[in-house]
């Protein structure tokens, strides 16, 4: 690849990728590879793409465990995210990571444009931590087995993962806040449920 059509972004990295995927697609490993990237925020944000499709099936199933995975490794301090064999050949075909690409440049391109350092104590390494744990709530709210429950929970991971690549604290906070929100609703709709449901006995 010519240095005129060197991907020069992450997402333009994500793009050409997609573009030269074969029909299979690549495995979670062959991706992390293929994108040159190490971070946790790299990793959890491409992961968080498709959890962040509206009622898209499957690939969030997919991806899901990794991210719990890579954000649990977050927590207990780890530098660089790493995967086990089973999860790391997990497969994303091309016509899932095509749909992954355009939907992050659609939606999230801005974030390209936006993403500057500041409020740098949110990207220390002591603060990854607390984000962490915010961050594993929502990747285990993914995995509940109800229909678009994986589109909000997805776009607080994928923004917040974004300020962690670009140390961009307001990023992560904006995008803790649309991940609490969304665990907040969750509970105080089971909670209603459960008092109806009281209710009746």
């Amino acid at each position: 690849m010519t240095e005129a059509r060197r991907p020069h972004t992450f997402l333009q990295a994500l793009e050409a990728m997609a573009a030269d995927a074969p029909e299979a697609g690549f495995s979670l490993h062959a991706l992390f590879d293929r994108l040159d990237e190490r971070a946790f925020g790299a990793a959890l944000f491409v992961l968080a793409l498709p959890c962040a499709i509206p009622f898209l099936w499957g690939i969030p199933q997919i991806v899901a465990l990794p991210m719990l995975f890579l954000t649990s490794q977050m927590l207990i301090g780890r530098e660089e995210p790493w995967l086990p064999d089973g999860l790391a050949r997990r497969m994303i075909d091309k016509k899932g990571l095509v749909k992954t690409s355009r939907f992050g440049r659609k939606w999230f391109g801005w974030l390209e444009t936006l993403a500057h350092p500041r409020l740098l104590i949110l990207s220390s390494r002591p603060a990854e931590r607390l984000v962490a744990l915010f961050l594993t709530g929502f990747c285990a709210s993914i995995l509940l087995p109800f229909p678009g429950t994986n589109t909000v929970p997805g776009i607080g991971v994928a923004i917040a993962a974004f300020g962690l690549m670009a140390r961009d604290g307001l990023l992560i906070l904006f995008g803790m806040l649309i991940g609490s929100a969304w665990i907040s609703a969750l509970i105080l709709g089971g909670a209603q449920i459960a008092t109806f449901f009281t209710g009746l006995i």
